[in-house]
């Protein structure tokens, strides 16, 4: 029997957090706690059978930043460890500070997105694979605040929205349809970026949240 991932779900907000409960459990995945304040959260977030979190950004007592920091600080204790943050706005900031590690495993979708049950599933299963997903919201609002020096300017149109598309977590073939290109050319574009960006030599899978992580810091 294949094994279900193991998952972590913080949300303060009680039927959402009954309707995230249902929707994982009924695509495959086990939910080990569903809590709704940071503490409860920090404490299942220490088990070491945890397979990853969906977790809310502001969480009780102050509704400030309290998930996203449990979220990293289990990174920090288990780097790489699959963390799908859930916003109510854009905050361009935790965006930032989410994969600033570089590592991956990481998302960020507004919460409107979760209606999109098959997107939603989709994403958090990118992200248990170690992949990068950012809401196309967050995406779209930093694409035109870059600044004329920045190494991003070195990219042509098409690799701009190349890397747009990566940032959403995209594969190469979804790219590529997007695109209506082959994806040798996608490849090539790719390739292209990580030059212009200066990325030094890693895997492609690294080097592609690298890549997501200077254009976030544009």
């Amino acid at each position: 029997m294949p094994h279900r991932p193991r998952i972590v779900l913080a949300e303060d907000q009680a039927l959402l957090r009954a309707g995230l409960t249902r929707i994982l459990q009924a695509t495959g995945f086990e939910i080990v706690a569903a809590v709704d304040n940071a503490p409860a959260l920090t404490e299942a977030l220490t088990s070491p059978d945890i397979d990853a979190a969906v977790v809310d950004v502001r969480m009780p007592p102050s509704f400030s930043n309290e998930g996203l920091a449990a979220a990293i600080a289990a990174r920090a204790a288990r780097p790489g460890f699959p963390v799908l943050v859930l916003s109510q706005y854009v905050e361009q900031l935790y965006a930032r500070e989410l994969l600033a590690s570089g590592e991956g495993a990481v998302g960020y979708l507004l919460k409107d997105r979760v209606s999109d049950v098959d997107n939603f599933v989709a994403s958090l299963e990118q992200v248990i694979a170690g992949g990068t997903v950012l809401d196309p919201e967050v995406v779209a609002e930093l694409v035109g605040g870059v600044s004329r020096d920045h190494p991003l300017e070195r990219l042509t149109e098409r690799e701009r929205e190349t890397l747009t598309l990566m940032a959403e977590g995209r594969s190469n073939a979804a790219i590529a349809a997007r695109m209506f290109v082959t994806e040798k050319a996608v490849g090539k574009h790719i390739n292209s970026i990580f030059t212009k960006l200066d990325l030094p030599q890693a895997s492609d899978d690294n080097r592609r949240v690298l890549a997501v992580l200077t254009w976030l810091e544009g």
